[in-house]
């Protein structure tokens, strides 16, 4: 047995997530009161070329004060596949269509607070499209050697969780020959 829930409040329902907070029966017997941000998951890409280079992004984070390295991501519509939502962000945030697509496994970000799980995807066989950015997305695509992105890492250029999961990601399988 983990935790039982015995009830929940709504304290702010947002654009994204939700703040609810749960009255918890930990197996010890202890109640105590969670506060969890409910999220309905996203799904993030590795955009490779065949010239191993990785398609980035430079993006404007207000919460964290300004421009931070990231691959490709973005929420998940209500009733979208994760894959269908990789698709639509590829286009909208980079503007590149992927013929192969991998999928590398799921990530949750910050599980001592919130629920939401990121699905990661490798995009190949990239062709140029139309980008359609959202108003509110400043960002701008950079193309990246793959081994570079790594070294960023290493130097504490990169520091996005969801990021750096993807690019190791890759990684493993790209080094066991799995793509």
């Amino acid at each position: 047995m983990s935790g039982k829930t015995l009830g929940c409040e709504t304290l702010h329902k947002g654009r994204v997530f939700s703040l609810v907070r749960e009255r918890v029966a930990l197996e010890n017997g202890i109640a105590i009161d969670l506060d969890i941000i409910r999220h309905p998951g996203a799904a993030a890409m590795v955009p490779l070329t065949e010239k191993r280079t990785l398609m980035m992004i430079r993006q404007y984070r207000h919460a964290v004060g300004g421009f931070i390295w990231e691959i490709p991501a973005g929420t998940l519509d209500s009733a979208e596949t994760p894959l269908e939502c990789a698709k639509r962000e590829l286009v909208e945030e980079i503007g590149y269509w992927a013929r192969t697509w991998h999928k590398l496994g799921e990530i949750t970000p910050v599980p001592g607070y919130s629920d939401e799980r990121i699905h990661v995807f490798c995009a190949m066989g990239l062709s140029p499209a139309v980008q359609h950015l959202d108003k509110d997305e400043i960002l701008h695509v950079h193309e990246i050697r793959f081994e570079e992105a790594l070294k960023m890492v290493e130097r504490g250029e990169i520091s996005d969780a969801k990021t750096i999961s993807g690019l190791f990601m890759a990684k493993l399988r790209l080094d066991r020959g799995f793509m």
